[in-house]
């Protein structure tokens, strides 16, 4: 199975890459993990919010193909803790999916058409964080929730 990350716009912070790139590299030894960044949308004050979902939605939707499973990162979606998500991520596998793309939208959230394509929802917090630093927070449960599955001692339960 495939884990893909698909987010908008580039991340500017040298040392949040650097985290982020570094737990991509150790999810590497489970699963095949892709980051995919899709480009902040050109002339975007000059969109109305619900132009810049449409196209940020447009965007994200021709990087779907019809056999993923889409998940939603968004603040109404289901919480787990790290051993819950960590028996969340297994059933995926074990469901024999090819792909599992969690995606986190732009400042607006995502489009009608996004929801409607997406499986589920998941949400990392009640909290609000930024986009960037969802990235790393995702990407290291990622990997927290292999090291679960493998019973190795980064979780301390």
């Amino acid at each position: 199975m495939t884990i893909k990350l698909l987010a908008i716009g580039k991340t500017d912070d040298n040392e949040l890459k650097a985290l982020i790139e570094g737990y991509a590299k150790r999810l590497s030894f489970y699963i095949n993990f892709q980051l995919d960044i899709i480009p902040d949308i050109k002339n975007a004050k000059n969109l109305s919010e619900s132009q810049q979902k449409q196209k940020e939605g447009e965007l994200i939707l021709e990087k779907i193909n019809n056999t993923d499973v889409l998940i939603l990162l968004d603040e109404n979606g289901k919480q787990y803790d790290s051993v819950a998500f960590s028996e969340y991520l297994q059933k995926h596998m074990n469901s024999g999916i090819k792909q599992v793309v969690f995606v986190i939208g732009g400042p607006y959230g995502f489009s009608e058409e996004v929801y409607n394509k997406a499986n589920g929802k998941l949400s990392l917090s009640k909290m609000t964080f930024s986009h960037q630093m969802i990235r790393l927070f995702f990407t290291e449960q990622l990997y927290r929730g292999f090291t679960i599955l493998k019973n190795e001692p980064y979780h301390h339960r």
